[in-house]
């Protein structure tokens, strides 16, 4: 009997030691090695060592060894270890590296900004973790299932033997104690206490290897129940930059090409997103920039500056108008492009309306393929924003949305999605900024995009490590496989008592196939439960 319930404990724990292989290989992601410059000198030291605001060497094929801005160098990093995306991403100076990465092609310099503990690694295996560890209400309900089991089941293992001592066979007492010792082993709740944790590790565990963290067993749960998914458009369906979409040229004699340059040229010189959007547009295909003098900005309409010795006015029809110069035809242009949700900008050079250039937000890879997924699972998906109803239900029909909360404060986010829940809805609400931080609290399940702030991830159940709006469907698949999987095990393991202990109160099972069936049946529960490992999302094309 020892030596079978010693095997069955041996076969759960080698399966149970498989449910925490995405912690594994999330530890495992760590480099061990840093080449820091210190004294003029490159040195090779263990990772451990490397302080705040040393600078790091990377060379192509070498791991990221810590968190930190990229000094000088350029390169492309492949992230799909953290964020599970595949493509990999084109860094410069400026921009932030995260430890663990893998450098594929260039040669670059780095200062660490986080180190140890403090890592984006080290923190979502820390996560990972505690949510491994937490418990889902539906564990609760197990424990208290058997909490009211073990006290009957002895009491049926009491009563069996004293009903086969009174009334069994010669020897009784023999009879009487193997019937006892049977229902003692087949009761045994093993497999009802492994039913839960065992799938809430594996399932957690696949979520982290999607670029998915869950915070705990509960979200988990919760995810599962979702009717209505809220997005925020700013930052999460849109990448919260704007870029060029339309150009327009009125005036005979001006190709496309040096329309943008006498407008990029002139908005070298200014800090508003739409000039960032011209200029960059201008690099992108390759316009060189002429000097510029005489710059100045015009807060709320535009700017002005002088170009190969030309007034260049770049701003809105009211900068236009106060500079006393005629749009013509170009108004109704501007009109069609701002019903459209783009923001139409005049350009005028020399005293005349040469064109407009529209610019607009970008819409997220992958929203509407997104967004058709979670409609397939016949979810209900809003959009909510601040912005103004024309360039909101722009910005939705792009992605597929018909439902549009639009010119909603950001202290009123929350208050939508309490009125969504007034309506009988489970509403998920997914963010990126500060303002969402309270809408996330009050949503049955929040979900942050990982590249958003701090305080929205940290009032999120969820969070969406690499930014794809495509983990909002696979969090709640997954939550939904999970929580079948556990009810699975739950389910079999019940029947597997309530079966076998009548079984064993009657005498037709002695305690060596007793040891071996509970033995089995935690292992099956855990076997179960591994088949999570396997889970993969299935996305409307």
């Amino acid at each position: 009997i020892i030596t079978l319930i010693l095997l069955g404990r041996v076969l759960e724990a080698r399966a149970k030691g498989r449910t925490s292989e995405a912690l594994t290989r999330l530890i495992g992601l760590q480099a061990k090695q840093a080449r820091v410059i210190r004294d003029g000198r490159e040195l090779d030291i263990p990772v451990e060592d490397v302080k705040v605001g040393d600078v790091v060497v990377v060379r192509p094929g070498e791991k990221v060894p810590v968190d930190g801005v990229i000094l000088e160098g350029t390169s492309s990093l492949d992230e799909s270890m953290l964020t599970g995306e595949s493509m990999p991403v084109d860094k410069g100076p400026g921009d932030q590296v995260i430890g663990a990465t893998l450098n594929k092609t260039g040669y670059f310099r780095f200062k660490a900004t986080q180190v140890g503990a403090d890592t984006a690694l080290a923190r979502i295996v820390r996560l990972v973790e505690e949510a491994q560890g937490s418990k889902p209400p539906i564990a609760r309900l197990a424990d208290q299932v058997a909490a009211v089991f073990v006290p009957i089941v002895i009491a049926v293992a009491v009563l069996t033997f004293g009903l086969w001592l009174a009334f069994g066979p010669e020897p009784a007492f023999t009879k009487a104690l193997l019937n006892f010792v049977s229902v003692l082993i087949i009761a045994c709740p093993c497999a009802l206490g492994l039913a839960t944790p065992t799938s809430i590790m594996v399932g957690i565990g696949r979520g982290a290897e999607y670029g998915i963290l869950i915070r705990s067993g509960a979200a988990l749960e919760q995810a599962r129940a979702v009717t209505t998914v809220v997005l925020d458009k700013t930052g999460t369906l849109t990448k919260g930059e704007l870029a060029v979409k339309e150009i327009v040229v009125s005036q005979g004699g001006w190709s496309r090409e040096k329309f943008l340059q006498f407008a990029a040229s002139a908005e070298q010189g200014s800090e508003h997103p739409i000039g960032g959007a011209i200029v960059r547009r201008a690099h992108e295909l390759r316009i060189a920039l002429e000097p510029l003098k005489d710059f100045a900005a015009v807060p709320g309409h535009g700017i002005r500056a002088t170009v190969q010795g030309q007034p260049v006015r770049v701003g809105n029809l009211r900068l236009m108008e106060v500079d006393g110069l005629k749009v013509g035809r170009l108004e109704a242009e501007a009109a069609r492009l701002a019903e459209a949700g783009l923001t139409p900008m005049f350009v005028a050079v020399g005293g005349t309306v040469v064109g407009i250039i529209a610019v607009a937000d970008t819409v997220r890879e992958h929203a509407r393929e997104a967004v058709s997924a979670l409609k397939a699972m016949s979810l209900d998906v809003v959009m909510i924003t601040g912005d103004n109803p024309r360039t909101a239900a722009a910005v939705a029909k792009e992605v597929g949305i018909e439902r549009v909360l639009a010119e909603v404060l950001p202290e009123a986010k929350a208050l939508e999605v309490k009125r969504l829940q007034g309506e009988g809805r489970r509403v998920a609400m997914v963010g990126d900024g500060v303002n969402d931080a309270p809408a996330l609290a009050q949503a049955d399940v929040g979900i942050a995009i990982g590249a958003g702030t701090d305080v929205a991830m940290e009032a999120a159940d969820i969070t969406l490590i690499g930014g794809d709006l495509r983990g909002v469907a696979t969090a709640i698949q997954l939550s939904r496989a999970t929580m079948r999987n556990i009810k699975q095990n739950l389910l079999a393991a019940f029947i597997y008592n309530v079966l076998l202990i009548p079984v064993a109160a009657l005498g037709w099972l002695n305690p060596i196939l007793a040891a071996a069936a509970m033995g089995a049946s935690s292992v099956s529960v855990v076997t179960n439960a591994l088949r999570l490992r396997f889970f993969t999302p299935t996305l409307a094309a």
